[in-house]
């Protein structure tokens, strides 16, 4: 009894008057175990208030998450800086409110909300519950929301809110991103993700009623509302439809005698892509068991992104040598990325780069473009975009080829917006990508799409098995017309956010103040470009033609000898990234040499802009 007692005084005393000598922490210790009503993440809060933890109360309860280059995104648990119920709870309110302003018949049109398989048992958090408080704080103000009634890929959110004339609509996802993580991914009435100055408004709003209203934790709402609708059959049904616009061998696909096998990666894709498998023709593929069905442990990989290799692929492979299958396809858990290996002559297996990919992609979009095209259809209306830190290949077909080739900048809501603006004058869009093994064929959706790139790859490779030809020697053979592209991309892991910010500044400042480097080890430097600052040496204002983006840091080098070389910090991980390509003309054909001088190239990179022993950076894991 007594021990009871003291816990009731215990509890009183956390609820009443908070002396942590830190008036700013005490306000928001208030304002927490006022506002949050799941259990847990309270809980969490209490014993690190008991326990005089005041550092990590202050790491966790004084900032707030920002847009980064997919929404807001980051680990689950307790704290205004995390992803749980309540700045959930928040950042939906900031939305209803920035909306409600934009447009006036945003209760006629409605928000959609989606969400993948993540989940947090110590927090009680999960995407679906999460998505369930995001339509519970709309329809708490009378807002019309299509929720589905289950998990589903990324692409399917965007995908929707063009469908059903939306005014904008969330996926609750981190991606590939290691299990602790979750996120809150925003797209606008386009069907793209938001951009500047939607995003900073967005945070206005979500900083001016951080309360949460009466109704934003009902979630009861979400089985008695008339307003709340289930739009999965329908947009399922659409979505497929819209496939078939992007299959063009339906007989070949039907015959072949090629196998593949798919990998869902404990995540959202398998049902998915069995579907569209279907849609093109072809026999089922053949699924991973263990990675088949969703698990927010993700328990049989040390990490969730396929983009990792063959280290990830591992029960892939050994299942498609078991299985004769000589194509692997791997969508990342929320189906929005796509990786592919092909079983070599050799008994090896090769994993395609994002790089690599992209070449196959663009080679085959277009010449399906020119064997189907119109009489009439002029290939100066064509288009292809990639991200500035993917690989040129593009620029060399689209050169060659005559149709048009663009940059944005890195993250596909850059991408997804320029396609928007494209198709509104009238131009045809046939492929974009990201490096981050991201593709888009076709213009169904304004995002990234694992599911339909997934089939198209699978189409490509049938096609090209009637000619006897692999996906490798395919990817040589565009290479030799078009000029090998070779490229390396990997990153060094940093948590210390100052030592990153000095790296790049010393960058700035490099032998003087406000200076850049003229070389790199013994590589001499002919253009520099910086995101961060807005500056670019080869434009004759020293104005650089892509928006300038502060809040990230981003140089780009072209060297004398024609690589181009980017560092860049990650949008979504506490990552720095480096990128690298030769882009050699058709003509220069010993790949030999140029692997040589990239590779010597990059090392310069790393030892003398970087200097991972002097930062404490940590090598990426192979």
């Amino acid at each position: 009894m007594a021990e009871n007692a003291e816990g009731d005084l215990n509890s009183n005393l956390l609820h009443t008057h908070y002396h942590t000598g830190d008036p700013q922490l005490d306000t928001a210790i208030g304002q927490w175990l006022r506002w949050d009503k799941n259990p847990k993440t309270k809980e969490q809060i209490e014993n690190l208030l008991r326990n005089g933890m005041n550092k990590e109360l202050r790491d966790r309860l004084c900032c707030r998450m920002t847009f980064g280059t997919a929404g807001l995104r980051s680990a689950m648990g307790a704290g205004f800086c995390y992803i749980n119920d309540l700045t959930v709870i928040q950042s939906t309110q900031g939305m209803y409110k920035y909306l409600e302003r934009c447009f006036s018949d945003f209760k006629q049109r409605g928000f959609v909300v989606g969400y993948d398989t993540r989940g947090q048992v110590t927090s009680s958090c999960s995407s679906q519950r999460l998505a369930k408080l995001t339509a519970a704080v709309l329809l708490a103000k009378d807002v019309p929301v299509y929720l589905f009634s289950r998990y589903v890929p990324t692409p399917f959110v965007p995908y929707a809110v063009q469908e059903l004339k939306a005014v904008a609509g969330v996926m609750i996802t981190a991606s590939h991103n290691r299990k602790e993580d979750n996120g809150y991914k925003v797209y606008w009435e386009t069907g793209a993700q938001i951009t500047s100055p939607h995003d900073k408004e967005i945070l206005k709003c979500i900083e001016e009623c951080v309360e949460p209203w009466n109704g934003s934790w009902n979630d009861n709402l979400v089985d008695t509302s008339p307003l709340k609708k289930d739009p999965l059959q329908d947009i399922c049904k659409r979505y497929m439809e819209d496939l078939k616009k992007i299959c063009f061998h339906r007989e070949i696909n039907s015959k072949t005698t090629l196998k593949f096998v798919h990998t869902s990666f404990h995540g959202v894709g398998h049902d998915y892509v069995q579907l569209a498998f279907q849609v093109f023709g072809f026999k089922p593929p053949i699924p991973v068991p263990e990675q088949k069905d969703p698990d927010p442990d993700f328990s049989t990989v040390k990490c969730p992104n396929p983009e990792e290799g063959e280290s990830v692929l591992e029960l892939s492979l050994r299942l498609a040598e078991k299985e004769n299958a000589r194509v692997v396809l791997a969508t990342d858990p929320d189906a929005d990325r796509l990786a592919v290996a092909e079983l070599q002559e050799n008994g090896h297996w090769k994993v395609f780069t994002g790089n690599e990919l992209a070449a196959l992609f663009g080679w085959w979009m277009f010449d399906c473009w020119k064997k189907n095209k119109s009489r009439n259809a002029d290939v100066k209306n064509v288009y292809m975009l990639a991200t500035t830190v993917s690989s040129k290949i593009l620029k060399a077909i689209a050169f060659k080829e005559g149709f048009h080739f663009e940059e944005t900048l890195p993250g596909f809501k850059w991408i997804g917006s320029r396609i928007k603006d494209l198709l509104e004058n009238g131009k045809e869009v046939l492929f974009a990508f990201e490096e981050s093994i991201g593709f888009l064929c076709g213009t169904s959706v304004l995002d990234k799409d694992g599911v339909s790139a997934a089939v198209v790859v699978a189409e490509m490779a049938s096609y090209l098995e009637t000619m006897n030809i692999t996906l490798r020697q395919q990817l040589i053979k565009v290479y030799e017309k078009y000029g090998y592209h070779i490229s390396k991309t990997s990153y060094f892991l940093c948590y210390d956010p100052p030592t990153i910010k000095s790296i790049f500044e010393r960058l700035r400042n490099f032998d003087s103040p406000k200076e850049y480097p003229k070389f790199c080890g013994a590589f001499a430097i002919l253009h520099i470009r910086d995101i961060t600052t807005g500056y670019d040496s080869s434009q004759p204002n020293k104005k650089s033609v892509l928006p300038v983006s502060k809040n990230s840091q981003m140089i780009t080098f072209t060297f004398q000898n024609g690589c181009v070389a980017t560092l860049r910090t990650s949008g979504t991980e506490p990552k720095i990234k480096y990128y690298a390509e030769m882009c050699a003309s058709p003509d220069q054909s010993n790949t030999a040499l140029l692997e040589e001088e990239l590779k010597k190239l990059i090392e310069a990179l790393i030892e003398n802009f970087l200097e991972p022993s002097k930062n404490g950076l940590i090598w990426r894991s192979v």
